[in-house]
Formats: C-alpha cells, sequence, structure tokens
C-alpha cells in the first residue's frame, strides 16, 4: 500500500470515528448510563464487524463500543466476518493479537473469521448479544435480497441495549438501506451524512458518506 492510500485510509478512520459519536448523539449517553447500572460497566464491550474485509477499523469501532460500556478504560472484544479468506488474513496480521490497557484504553482483542455474512446461523460460535454490530459500506444495490438476509442477521445479534450501525457510499443506497431494516425490525435512532467525506471516482460516491445507527424494536 503506497504511503498516500495509507494517508488516505487514516483520515478516512479519523472521520469516521467523529461520525460514530455524531450519529449516536444522546443515545451514546443513555445507553451509558443504563449499562452503567451496578457492575456492567466492567463488562467487556462485544463488536461483530460483518462482511469486514481487512477491517481496517477495527481500534475505531472496538474504542467506540467500549464507549457504550463506560468509556474507553472498558475491554473491549471485535469478532470479524467476511468470506474472504485473504482480507480475512491481512485482518489478522494486523489486528489479531489482545493488546492493552494503555494510553486510557482497557484491554482490546481482535478475532477474526471466515464466513459468509447472509448465513449467521451456521456460526454458533459467534453466540449473541453484541453491544454493537457494524456493517461498512453496506452495498444494497448488489443483491438486495443478500443484504436483506444481512440485516435481519445483524439485528437478531444485538444484545438488549445493542446499536447497529452501517455506513453507505451512495446517497440512494443509503435510504433504500434504512428502509429495508426498519422494515426488518430496526428502529432508526439516527442518519447523518459527512460533510468531510472523500470523494471516489465514481460520481457520488464516498467513503462513510452516510452514517445510520439503529436499536431493535
Amino acid at each position: 500500500m503506497s504511503e498516500k492510500i495509507q494517508a488516505a485510509n487514516e483520515e478516512d478512520l479519523k472521520r469516521l470515528r467523529k461520525m460514530l459519536r455524531k450519529v449516536a448523539g444522546r443515545d451514546l449517553s443513555a445507553v451509558k448510563r443504563r449499562l452503567e447500572g451496578g457492575s456492567a460497566a466492567a463488562v467487556e464491550a462485544r463488536v461483530l464487524d460483518l462482511a469486514c474485509g481487512d477491517c481496517r477499523e477495527a481500534e475505531v469501532l472496538s474504542d467506540f463500543a467500549a464507549e457504550l460500556r463506560g468509556g474507553e478504560g472498558a475491554a473491549a472484544k471485535l469478532t470479524g466476518l467476511d468470506v474472504r479468506a485473504r482480507e480475512i488474513a491481512d485482518a489478522a496480521r494486523k489486528f489479531g493479537k489482545r493488546r492493552g490497557p494503555e494510553d486510557g484504553r482497557g484491554q482490546r482483542e481482535f478475532e477474526f473469521l471466515v464466513g459468509d455474512a447472509t448465513k449467521l446461523d451456521g456460526h454458533a460460535e459467534l453466540g449473541g448479544d453484541f453491544d454493537l454490530v457494524f456493517l461498512r459500506h453496506q452495498n444494497y444495490w448488489n443483491g438486495a435480497r443478500d443484504w436483506e438476509q444481512i440485516f435481519d442477521h445483524a439485528l437478531s445479534k444485538l444484545g438488549e441495549e445493542g446499536r447497529l450501525v452501517i455506513t453507505s457510499y451512495f446517497d440512494k443506497e443509503h435510504a433504500l438501506a434504512l428502509e429495508a431494516i426498519q422494515r426488518l425490525g430496526g428502529e432508526l435512532i439516527g442518519s447523518e451524512a459527512s460533510p468531510e467525506s472523500r470523494e471516489l471516482a465514481t460520481p457520488g460516491k464516498s467513503m462513510d458518506r452516510h452514517v445510520a445507527i439503529f436499536r431493535r424494536k
């Protein structure tokens, strides 16, 4: 990867971190208050990143999920799943080790599995009750039926206070995904367009152009 591309990816992740907090808004504080009752703040935050590719967003997501559990000092475990074995191997090489605590963050753990997000019922090892399920750049136009299966599985993996977050490349595709997820039982909490999203070569396409967050109805 060239230095230019790597620098662009790093800037994309900074914007994604900012957009996650923005789209969560007041809901982030409300979830934290509910989870901080008793010893909940000490419980490990659980993240499921579906169709994750090389999962370059792993640290951003684990930090965001830890905030849901009471702050970056909370422990977090991220599980990434993708059908592309090469991408999963790349993610495992980069992130696949236990880390921390360090820099104010609690312990972070990463695992990566080869698997089909349309067939999550076949991955019993995943369990459920995730604090955060994430889909970056969902591709609803490329097989609406498959993506509705993924959305449905994603919602089913959420814990009681869990949140589903998606990002989209395109305006219209984002609108279609919002409609599909709400039809499948997701309640839209918020959706934000990123004013700083990095434009790509295809007209109307940009990195994390839209970010939306849902709870299960």
